[in-house]
């Protein structure tokens, strides 16, 4: 069999179609377009695309479907931009969707998605090539703007009455008067410091000794009790506890001359009696003495 020989341009011009299919290959793989699956075409119009592009993704509930083929815009006649989508001819797309414009995370991207429209049994489909609703949703930082900004309001009205309050504080001399007080105390805190390490290193030492001894006195006096024969000496006890119990029942039963004296009623009233006469003889005789004391330098005188 004969080989077919190919010169160098023919060559150079098979290389060159092929590296032109698998760049495009490349690029619409990179871009996420299946070119093997059947798409449809839809258009929409907007005033303004804040930097959609070609290759921006088509969602729908957060699912890609499609991308953004082409941005037109006749900036001759200064007419609106007009979006080419591409999507899966397995979605079917009911009429009266919208197509809303929105941003597609915080680096700013924008990025498009479908909002179906209510449907029952009897809605029809979009065709190919047919235009759809549009609308412009809030962005991500417009939600982030909403949401934040009456609580940086707030925090600003809070930090502006803080200021105030500071202010009045340091206008009206309280701060001045607060220094003052922490002044003096860090002055009386200093000069109890002084004393307490005077206390510990001068007094401290001696007290310390006085403990030690009574410690030591303490212990002489355990030993000296340790030492005491308490059995013996609560025996002496309960022996004279007995003895003086022996004396009180002779004295009640008037044995002895105690006993005589405290049970003799007699005896009693005589020495009552006797303890009277005595009381009126010496009041007698310091009232009279001469009737019971008679002396003379020079001898007794007859009567």
């Amino acid at each position: 069999m004969k080989r077919i020989k190919l010169s160098r341009e023919v060559r150079v011009g098979v290389m060159t179609i092929v590296a032109i299919f698998v760049l495009y290959f490349g690029l619409n793989f990179l871009k996420g377009v299946d070119i093997f699956s059947p798409i449809n075409y839809y258009y929409a119009t907007y005033e303004q695309i804040d930097g959609l592009v070609p290759s921006s993704p088509v969602y729908i509930k957060g699912y890609k479907v499609g991308q953004v083929e082409e941005v037109q815009y006749d900036f001759l006649k200064e007419t609106a931009f007009v979006v080419k989508i591409s999507v899966s001819k397995d979605i079917n797309i009911p009429q009266g969707t919208t197509l809303e414009l929105f941003d597609d995370g915080l680096m700013g991207g924008k990025a498009v998605q479908l909002l179906y429209a209510p449907r029952n049994a009897s809605t029809a489909f979009c065709a190919s090539g047919d235009t759809l609703q549009s609308s412009t949703g809030s962005g991500l930082l417009d939600q982030l703007a909403g949401d934040l900004m009456p609580k940086i309001e707030s925090i600003a009205d809070q930090t502006d009455s803080l200021l105030r309050s500071v202010r009045l504080l340091v206008d009206g001399g309280s701060v001045q008067n607060s220094l003052s007080s922490i002044e003096k105390t860090t002055a009386d805190l200093a000069e109890s410091s002084a004393q307490l390490k005077k206390l510990m290193k001068y007094d401290m030492p001696q007290l310390i000794g006085n403990v030690n001894t009574l410690t030591g006195d303490f212990k002489v006096v355990s030993g000296n009790l340790r030492k005491i024969d308490f059995a013996s000496t609560f025996q002496q006890v309960d022996l004279t506890i007995r003895d003086l119990n022996q004396i009180t029942r002779k004295m009640n039963e008037g044995e002895g001359s105690v006993g005589l004296l405290l049970n003799d009623k007699n005896l009693y009233m005589n020495l009552v009696n006797m303890s009277n006469s005595a009381d009126e003889l010496l009041i007698d005789l310091k009232k009279t003495p001469k009737r019971y004391v008679h002396f003379s330098l020079f001898g007794t005188r007859e009567k």
